[in-house]
């Protein structure tokens, strides 16, 4: 069987989206561990609504961080897993952001202002790119 020589593309995206990720799970470590430096920059009511998540809510971001974190790692190690997996995070970002702005009782754009959807949206088509990414680099045969 041939072995499919490695994209120099591949190799960018990985590395960049594992920063990108990496940003992610600093994020949701500092506020799960509800560290006092990080979260000094929020205001009292961002406070409470960050820390008055269901724990449904805070599962799937935990999901959604996570499985987009060993997303990047499998895709920079040429794994066909990391299909699945940035999927999985993929369907975990759209519930917790379906709770964010549409079930929770003060949306996020309420306390976050017009950013929060910006920076989501943002979030949303890098979740989705990346399910492509692996997608189309699976059927290639570069991911094995």
């Amino acid at each position: 069987m041939d072995q499919v020589k490695t994209p120099w593309h591949l190799w960018v995206v990985g590395i960049v989206t594992l920063l990108w990720n990496g940003i992610g799970a600093m994020d949701y470590v500092m506020t799960q561990t509800r560290n006092e430096n990080y979260m000094a920059a929020f205001t009292p009511e961002q406070l409470d609504f960050f820390y008055s998540f269901p724990t449904w809510t805070v599962a799937a971001w935990a999901i959604a961080i996570w499985f987009s974190l060993l997303g990047s790692i499998l895709l920079l190690l040429r794994h066909r897993w990391a299909v699945p997996v940035f999927a999985i995070s993929f369907v975990a970002m759209c519930v917790t952001t379906f709770q964010n702005f549409i079930l929770s009782e003060v949306k996020m754009t309420e306390i976050m202002g017009p950013s929060a959807a910006i920076i989501s949206a943002v979030i949303f088509v890098v979740a989705a790119l990346l399910v492509w990414y692996s997608r189309a680099m699976t059927a290639r045969g570069v991911l094995r």
